[in-house]
């Protein structure tokens, strides 16, 4: 599973897609639904929002705006949209770690959208998140 603090116009297709599946499955997670991927590390800090589902809708909010954007048909009904917006954070390592590992992937599946990526100079995080000072968060596997 991963939940990307990278803002979701950077995912090539393949991986939008799999951000929304992974992301309902989390949604799921925190609302009972599901026995697997209770512990699983990334779901750590959505778990310690001041309200878990009202963040984990907030971010697909963001996924599906960007499907959307692209013209793809992604579940609108999947989001309670009355969630209240919140702040969540992430490292300025963990950041720089994620933008490399969806680096390797465009390498493999998208190398238009990684030229695309090279050229920004300043990437964003996903607006759930801000970036604070910070290494590599320990659930990561490096």
């Amino acid at each position: 599973m991963r939940i990307w603090s990278l803002h979701p116009r950077y995912l090539d297709a393949k991986g939008l897609v799999a951000l929304w599946r992974e992301t309902l499955l989390a949604k799921h997670v925190l609302e009972g639904r599901t026995k697997g991927y209770k512990n699983h590390p990334q779901l750590n800090r959505f778990k310690e929002a001041k309200n878990p589902l009202h963040a984990i809708n907030q971010y697909l909010s963001e996924v599906y705006n960007e499907a959307t954007e692209r013209g793809y048909t992604f579940g609108k009904d999947k989001i309670d949209w009355k969630f209240k917006k919140q702040t969540l954070t992430v490292t300025k390592g963990q950041f720089a770690y994620e933008l490399e590992h969806l680096k390797k992937k465009l390498r493999v599946r998208d190398n238009k959208k990684l030229q695309e990526l090279n050229k920004i100079k300043t990437v964003a995080p996903h607006p759930l998140f801000t970036i604070i000072k910070g290494e590599i968060e320990d659930w990561e596997i490096v």
